[in-house]
């Protein structure tokens, strides 16, 4: 019997540009730094286990250097009506090189990924764009978009999968419906959608935010069945001439001492999706950041492991696969 389960693992590869406005370097500095050995190690894990990894990488992580970077700046930039969306205005104090500032470039880990041949990098778009911040607009990511695929092009690396900042996209939203078609226009084969439980599928606003009561169920349902198994029959989703939504299961979250009495219920939630989606022929879509295995690395690590060492078995007993967002892209493509 012909299994098409699979396991997709996408990495939202950012370094202090996804946290910028929220934290300072000084503040996460030994996550962002653990972040380069980080993905060595779990490049090396991975490989050993056969599973491929979705790096989804911030665009100006490609820069050699602050001129470089420039070089490939959109013209027109984000009016976020809040100004602190935006990374522009942080340009002029980060240094000029990456042994400079391992903060704010990443070509050599970019050239690592790319050197191993195993796994994918795809976007994150060029400025960690916020689709969702109030006062940008389509032609604005359009033209962020523009960046990232030109300083990707100059490592002779095509993007074909996004992976929007903070999963500001609404799959089923006709606001975000502009967006997602930019993107096919541009060569992006596939997105990471939001799960469908309302906790998830709600527009980023300040609104949203206010209510901490999503932020409870979500830490809660990485642990405990909440949302639901969330695995995917991905052939449904898809239409001729459309970018693919390959909507996330889960947050692997990283390691919590103060919870550490519940990460044996957060890698069974893992296992029985993994094994419902070999058993059922869908997809199972973890995702989780480099830069949280950045403190108590050895615990987040041995989550990944056991994670891992499940897929194997699966793989065996059911001929469960893993791919990266292109590689199951293409299949169901090939099918139609």
């Amino acid at each position: 019997m012909i299994n098409d389960g699979h396991l997709v693992i996408s990495l939202d590869f950012e370094l202090h540009w996804g946290v910028f406005d929220v934290r300072t370097v000084e503040s996460y500095k030994n996550n962002l730094l653990q972040v380069r050995p980080v993905i060595t190690r779990m490049i090396g894990l991975a490989d050993a286990y056969d599973v491929k990894l979705t790096f989804s990488t911030v665009g100006f992580l490609f820069a050699e250097n602050k001129e470089e970077l420039k070089k490939y700046l959109p013209k027109n930039k984000p009016t976020y009506k809040n100004q602190k969306l935006s990374p522009y205005p942080l340009l002029d104090s980060i240094a000029d090189t990456e042994n400079e500032d391992p903060f704010h470039y990443a070509k050599s880990v970019i050239n690592e990924i790319k050197q191993n041949g195993n796994h994918e990098i795809g976007t994150h778009t060029f400025s960690h764009y916020y689709c969702h911040g109030l006062g940008q607009t389509v032609e604005q990511f359009e033209d962020d978009l523009n960046s990232a695929i030109a300083i990707a092009k100059e490592m002779d690396i095509t993007l074909e999968s996004i992976v929007f900042p903070r999963n500001m996209i609404n799959s089923d939203d006709p606001i975000d419906k502009p967006y997602i078609d930019v993107c096919y226009k541009k060569g992006i084969k596939s997105f990471r959608g939001k799960k469908k439980a309302y906790m998830y599928n709600v527009h980023s606003t300040k609104f949203y935010h206010s209510w901490y009561i999503f932020k409870l169920l979500r830490i809660t349902d990485a642990y405990l069945n909440v949302s639901g198994i969330n695995t995917y029959r991905v052939e449904k989703f898809y239409k001729k001439n459309k970018i693919l939504n390959l909507p996330a299961s889960i947050l692997l979250r990283n390691y919590s001492s103060l919870l550490s009495f519940l990460e044996p219920l957060k890698i069974k939630r893992i296992k029985r999706g993994m094994k419902y989606a070999a058993r059922h022929n869908e997809m199972f879509h973890i995702w989780f950041h480099p830069h949280n295995f950045g403190t108590h690395t050895d615990k987040n690590f041995k989550n990944l492991e056991m994670i891992f060492k499940h897929y194997k078995e699966l793989n065996k007993k059911y001929g469960f696969k893993s791919e990266t967002m292109t590689g199951l892209t293409n299949k169901i493509t090939a099918k139609h």
